[in-house]
């Protein structure tokens, strides 16, 4: 089986959450987390969003991994951030479109357990506009949002 530069990054990022979850927890058994367990604060990257942090905060170098609550009607303007990242979706159903502006019709939706992947720098935007929608994020840090129009950034 041949692997793309992508699948490599996915899985050294895994294995390397994995050994620094390892190295921080003082159990020979890893880390454990049950949804109860997850601490909920406001997203600072994003207002009106919530956020999750399990591994790191995203704002240093190395891998991070946080879950992101998006409530209903809520529209996340085009913008893009420099890592390469991955996304499950955990909860409601997430919608996701490719370019500079947002496109209510090039929106894809993605329902709980759906999958994919988002290179560096390349423009999307999301929406909920059915209901709450949770998403786990992974990447490797330092990362942050850089909208394709700065004044969007306050937009719903």
């Amino acid at each position: 089986m041949k692997y793309t530069p992508f699948a490599m990054f996915v899985f050294g990022t895994t294995a390397l959450a994995a050994a620094q979850v390892w190295a921080a927890e003082p159990s020979d058994t890893g880390m454990t987390l049950t949804p109860d367990q997850l601490t909920w604060e406001p997203n600072p990257r994003v207002p009106g969003l919530g956020v999750a942090r399990i591994i790191s905060k995203g704002t240093e170098a190395g891998p991070y991994v946080y879950r992101v609550q998006f409530p209903k009607g809520r529209i996340v303007q085009a913008h893009s951030h420099p890592d390469d990242r991955t996304y499950t979706v955990l909860e409601g159903t997430w919608y996701i479109g490719w370019g500079e502006k947002y496109d209510e019709i090039k929106l894809i939706a993605l329902t709980p357990g759906s999958f994919y992947t988002e290179p560096a720098g390349v423009a999307h935007f999301v929406a909920t506009p059915d209901g709450e929608a949770i998403v786990q994020v992974t990447g490797t840090g330092p990362t942050r949002v850089d909208y394709v129009d700065a004044a969007s950034a306050a937009m719903k």
